[in-house]
């Protein structure tokens, strides 16, 4: 196989020869990183408040999912905080006024998560509204009068008492219940409260609602039911009148990202796709302020807009993802003028908001630092959060951008971690990670997490790479629809060519190759460990697929999986689902799987892993394999004690295999350092 021996470093972090392993980051300072989860710029932007995940730490919280706290920044970019300590505060916002920050929470003795009203020159939160039941989003009206509110239906008084009776059947998504906007007046200095039936009558579930700044209509995304599926691919857009009568609409095909109203209240700016089976939103269109046609501004970029809002009435700001990067740029609604404000070769934008004149605010992700707040000044970004100065003290990994040829000649990016202890001629092992969608894809920027810690296995001696193989987000389309109706195919075969051409550059020792990933990036690992056997010597799957043809009938996206992902059905090609299936090829596997999943996966039926690992171990030669189910845990895991003890799995699996004796798996039993942590 032909390769090409392109290599692009976009951001080497610390190029120094041989370092001590020790000096690496720890899967313990993994574990209690913090970051940005959200920014948001007061009207006249003088304010900015954001919030910060904060992990628990083990053994002295309580284990759960981390905490989210409240902090703002003033105009001279000092940040204080607001809301800390063991709260989960959510939806912040602003008052159109500025005086107010708003946030959605559950405190005291509160029945239902309710909108919060925090006074930005000091003093107490206190609650503004409340529904039935928990307010899922909002939306106020510019003059502050008024406030949309999402909720689900309540539910009847004589199916509460059949519940409490112990009827709690569930009927199989036929038993929904809608999500409902209701309008609700804030009266000064008493709680407002939706009434049982005061929502407005609109046809399907409520998923979003934006206020226009002319106060006279809303923007409404509904979908036909409260289904998984429907919010994935069937999101469609409304304009209604604040009594709910509908004044537009915009049938836009296929999945929807961000809705965003124009200063002047004229257009209505959207991210959408341009066909049913287009994989993932990433179109910008715009379209008047009552529905109709749309327009589509970026028809030829070969990359995917996920964040749009409007710098003034007459252009939109967006960021395009475009290969490993991001750029932020500014569009006219008639599609001319594009310029870019920051081009591609910075941080990782993830989000924007921009204030009534115009400030832009943006978090952002980079090789150096998890998501942190910034502000954009002359066009010149600026870093105003720092949540985990440690990180300064800490040696991180060489990290470059890789492109490399596959065998039929396409280009393949990906990101690429040395060892610490790298030195040129040496091979080393490789961790091959893999992501999930497939519509999806990995920047240069921070990959470090508890399922893919990149640094720690890095100073443990690691390559790790993330590949952004076909099908992945960021390269336009046409590239993301180069694997559908070919699942395992080229797509895969894509990462064995990246794996080949690391060995061929002389850095990776073939014989010590894992592979990981989840969800689609689990079910590579699958695939890895069974048809591609022979090129790896660990694996490590989380919640990934091994039998397309009941993950069609177990999981809550079918029409997703039917519409951008296979393009048939199985009853209609029962040969392509099983040819795709790595439990067609369980005689082949020879290479140590761990496997991972959360037993109340909707995505990824646990059915899944349990075959897998059931088909491997009634084998006459089983390969050594475990099955790892954490408790209560979705697809993907949530708290502290879950991360953590992945994390270690993970990383004990690999030395096994790849550094150390091999054979028999390692003990189940972990050693968490707890008794360690309670001296400490």
């Amino acid at each position: 196989m032909k390769m090409s021996a392109r290599v692009v470093s976009m951001f080497v972090l610390l190029a120094l020869p041989a370092i001590a392993w020790a000096e690496g980051m720890t899967l313990d300072q993994i574990a209690k990183m913090r970051f940005v989860s959200s920014a948001v710029v007061s009207p006249d932007g003088a304010h900015i408040a954001y919030t910060r995940v904060v992990p628990r730490v083990l053994p002295a919280d309580k284990d759960g999912a981390a905490w989210t706290e409240l902090h703002v920044i003033d105009a001279d970019g000092q940040s204080r905080p607001f809301i800390t300590g063991s709260v989960n505060v959510s939806s912040i916002g602003w008052t159109p006024d500025g005086q107010h920050i708003t946030f959605l929470n559950k405190r005291g003795d509160d029945a239902t998560r309710r909108l919060y009203a925090l006074p930005i020159g000091g003093g107490e939160a206190r609650a503004i509204a409340a529904l039935e039941t928990d307010i899922s989003a909002y939306s106020f009206s510019p003059d502050g009068a008024r406030v949309a509110l999402l909720a689900f239906e309540p539910v009847p008084a004589d199916l509460k008492r059949e519940r409490e009776m112990g009827f709690s059947q569930v009927v199989y998504e036929e038993d929904w219940t809608p999500r409902r906007l209701y309008t609700v007046n804030l009266e000064e200095g008493a709680l407002a409260k939706g009434a049982k039936d005061d929502f407005l009558d609109i046809e399907g579930s409520v998923q979003q609602a934006l206020w226009s700044p002319g106060g006279d209509r809303l923007a409404v995304v509904v979908t036909p039911r409260e289904l998984v599926d429907d919010t994935l691919m069937f999101k469609r857009i409304r304009i209604v009148s604040p009594e709910g009568a509908e004044l537009g609409r915009i049938d836009n095909p296929g999945k929807l990202g961000q809705i965003a109203w124009s200063p002047d209240g004229e257009h209505l700016a959207f991210i959408a796709t341009e066909s049913l089976h287009d994989t993932r939103e990433g179109r910008l269109m715009v379209a008047g302020k009552n529905g109709g046609a749309w327009a589509h501004l970026l028809p030829g970029l070969q990359g995917h807009v996920w964040h749009v809002d409007w710098k003034d009435a007459n252009n939109l700001l967006f960021i395009s993802y475009e290969g490993l990067e991001a750029r932020i740029a500014t569009i006219r609604p008639d599609g001319s003028n594009q310029t870019n404000l920051v081009d591609l070769g910075g941080p990782i934008w993830d989000s924007l908001s921009v204030s009534d004149r115009g400030d832009i605010v943006l978090t952002a992700n980079a090789p150096t630092h998890p998501r942190e707040v910034f502000r954009l000044r002359n066009n010149t970004p600026e870093r105003l959060t720092d949540s985990n100065p440690w990180i300064a003290d800490v040696t991180l990994a060489r990290q470059e951008a890789v492109t490399y040829s596959a065998r039929d000649g396409l280009d393949i990016e990906g990101v690429l971690f040395y060892p610490l202890d790298y030195q040129p001629g040496r091979r080393h092992p490789l961790i091959l990670v893999v992501h999930g969608g497939p519509e999806a894809h990995y920047s240069n920027g921070w990959l470090t997490q508890y399922n893919a810690p990149a640094d720690h296995a890095a100073a443990e001696g690691y390559f790790v790479f993330y590949p952004n193989y076909r099908g992945s987000t960021g390269r336009g389309v046409e590239f993301t629809e180069t694997s559908q109706g070919r699942p395992a195919m080229e797509e895969f075969d894509d990462l064995i060519d990246g794996v080949d051409f690391l060995i061929e550059q002389g850095m990776v020792d073939a014989d010590r190759v894992g592979i990981t990933g989840g969800s689609y990036g689990g079910y590579a690992s699958a695939w890895g460990a069974t048809y591609y056997s022979e090129r790896f010597a660990a694996a490590v799957m989380n919640v990934g697929i091994s039998d397309t043809i009941s993950k069609v009938g177990t999981s809550d996206i079918p029409q997703e999986l039917y519409l951008v992902h296979y393009l048939t059905w199985p009853w209609e090609d029962w040969e392509m689902f099983y040819r795709a299936s790595p439990i067609r090829y369980i005689t082949r596997a020879r290479t140590p799987i761990l496997i991972l999943h959360g037993d109340a996966d909707p995505r990824v039926d646990p059915t899944q892993s349990k075959i897998l690992h059931r088909y491997l171990v009634l084998q006459e030669n089983p390969p050594p394999v475990r099955l790892v189910l954490y408790r209560g845990e979705g697809h993907g895991n949530r708290r502290a004690a879950s991360r953590y003890d992945y994390s270690l799995r993970l990383m004990q699996w690999m030395n096994h295999y790849l550094k150390g004796e091999g054979g028999e798996p390692p003990d189940h039993r972990l050693d968490y350092g707890l008794e360690d942590a309670k001296k400490e």
